[in-house]
């Protein structure tokens, strides 16, 4: 088989020499995610990507957000370089249907490229019969996208933020567009989620030309990834909201539509999320993730997620009593504390957290009279990382050599934190800002990144800094250092108020980390305090633009009376 009859190639009669995709093109889309980009951005698909109308796709085991996107495809008569947006639309030889797949489960790990959430075999479906680009109107193009029957996107390129000639000409000016070259124009709002089973169907009209239904059916890999080759799949409340189109969506697809669970059981005995045998997990399977949330999944008031230490643990040590923790269940019965606090974070506050920059949530806590909140002297390990999630604390004491012996080995404190951290928890570790070791490494980052943390956050140093940057989690530290834990800590106890880049944490808190830093916000006030800075926000970029449009800054920033007025009466409208 080559190229020419390769029925992948059918519709194009041969492999493209690339595929470029738009990231974010429709004003439908940009509205529902709530950022409108000044100009387009692209990125690559791989060739072997491509399937036919017909085809299937494998959603690959342990993971859950594969998601669908139905778009425009353009293909590349004569080669173009350096064009005009006038003299763009000559070089499209023909429109099809596309639909740019992608696994939101690998997105973060990909860090921007796409190359694995959107390259998979399978993840460009193209056709199934092409429109003369001569014959139609670039800007008159209708496109639609059903699942299972229903409707689920309907837009046309009337809705573009970007002209489809706007796009030839730019990346013209950036390399040659060759014949054959595909560009995927981007999608509208209402992509979303698909799960084994579900029918995806895209269709291109132009008046009375249409392209057919594009038809693709999804279906259950039967292959995990290997965690001992390369970063494995993960999800965050970011990812899941992303990938449904709305956090309200997310919540109601409920956890037995995320894991592909068949059985009403709340599990996919044939496909969990890591595979049991992984070398970075500890030999006993974790408890389900519902666990930390509802601190009581037995009825019998334990939660067997966080096991109280015994008495006779040798962590412990005969002489040191044991260290306090609040994951354990109380006597009475009642719910654990560190338990409870995570429903502070609903979906619908985190979805807000992660629309406001660090900065702005500082100013509102400030005005609040709360200065000391920020945690000093972290960075983000990779740059351009963000979280946002509830505290679990882990705390190290200085080194002393008999202490280390009684409390360093076995199922230690910090082993205890990396096994037991719930989805969305955020481990802080108090290392009294000493640098001189690390500590954590990268088996333990896998560790907190398959049980679904939304980062790590230490004053001290961080062992194997390259590794831990890689395997996906954000991971904000006050440096790398090569040294392991035992040079200049023990780990004492988890779950209780720790100090850590100058500030005091309790579990529960809310954490909030971008390049600015690490900020605390106290439960009870956290959603009073996001919504004054999503309005603080809102402001200021009303004023950018007064700005930019040539007023000058005195008496709008900040605004006196008049600008107040004037401000109130136009968002009011």
């Amino acid at each position: 088989m080559n190229d020419t009859t390769d029925p992948r190639f059918t519709v194009l009669g041969a492999r493209p020499g690339k595929i470029v995709a738009v990231h974010l093109a429709y004003g439908s889309r940009a509205d529902q995610r709530g950022r409108r980009p000044a100009a387009p951005s692209y990125f690559f698909k791989p060739s072997s990507s491509m399937a036919p109308s017909g085809a299937e796709i494998e959603r690959p085991a342990g993971t859950e957000l594969l998601a669908f996107e139905g778009e425009i495809a353009l293909v590349i008569g004569d080669p173009a370089r350096w064009v005009t947006p006038d003299a763009a639309w000559s070089h499209v030889a023909s429109v099809t249907a596309a639909n740019d797949f992608g696994l939101y489960d690998l997105r973060a790990n990909d860090k921007g490229s796409n190359v694995r959430s959107k390259g998979g075999d399978g993840y460009t479906p193209l056709g199934p019969a092409l429109i003369d680009a001569r014959e139609v109107d670039p800007t008159a193009l209708r496109l639609r996208t059903w699942v299972n029957g229903d409707l689920v996107q309907d837009d046309s390129t009337a809705g573009l933020i970007f002209p489809l000639a706007q796009i030839v000409a730019d990346l013209s000016q950036h390399f040659t567009l060759e014949t054959g070259d595909v560009i995927l124009t981007g999608t509208p709002a209402g992509s979303s989620v698909v799960v084994p089973g579900d029918l995806v169907e895209v269709q291109v009209d132009a008046g009375a030309r249409s392209t057919g239904r594009l038809r693709t059916t999804v279906t259950q890999g039967a292959q995990s990834f290997n965690p001992a080759i390369g970063s494995l799949p993960a999800v965050d409340d970011t990812q899941r909201t992303e990938a449904w189109g709305s956090a309200e969506a997310a919540a109601a697809a409920g956890t037995a539509t995320r894991t592909g669970d068949v059985t009403a059981t709340g599990e996919n005995p044939a496909h969990p999320p890591v595979p049991v045998a992984s070398p970075v997990l500890v030999t006993e399977a974790p408890a389900p993730h519902t666990a930390p949330r509802t601190g009581d999944v037995t009825a019998t008031g334990e939660n067997p997620a966080h096991p109280p230490v015994p008495d006779a643990s040798p962590v412990l040590g005969t002489e040191a009593p044991a260290p306090h923790t609040v994951d354990a269940a109380d006597t009475d019965g009642e719910a654990t504390e560190a338990a409870t606090d995570t429903l502070a974070l609903s979906p619908a506050l985190r979805a807000k957290l992660e629309r406001v920059p660090v900065a702005a949530l500082s100013g509102q806590l400030r005005k609040r009279g709360l200065n000391d909140v920020t945690i000093d002297g972290v960075h983000p390990l990779t740059p351009g990382s963000r979280f946002v999630g509830t505290a679990r604390t882990l705390r190290f004491v200085p080194h002393r050599e008999d202490l280390f012996a009684s409390h360093g080995g076995g199922q230690n404190a910090q082993k205890r934190a990396f096994d037991e951290v719930g989805e969305g928890e955020v481990i802080v570790i108090e290392a009294r800002g000493e640098t001189g070791s690390g500590t954590l490494g990268d088996i333990l980052a896998i560790r907190a990144h398959a049980r679904k943390a939304a980062a790590i956050v230490t004053d001290g140093g961080v062992r194997d800094a390259e590794a831990v940057a890689a395997v996906g989690i954000p991971v904000f530290t006050a440096g790398p250092h090569p040294a392991v834990l035992g040079r200049r800590h023990v780990p004492w106890e988890t779950d209780v108020a720790v100090g850590c880049g100058g500030t005091t944490i309790e579990p529960g808190d809310i954490l909030v980390g971008d390049g600015d830093g690490v900020i605390v916000i106290p439960p009870a006030i956290a959603e009073e305090v996001v919504d004054a800075a999503l309005a603080q926000e809102a402001e200021d970029a009303w004023i950018a633009e007064q700005v930019a449009s040539g007023h000058p800054i005195k008496g709008l920033f900040p605004m006196n009376a008049e600008w107040r007025a004037r401000y109130e009466s136009e968002v009011t409208r």
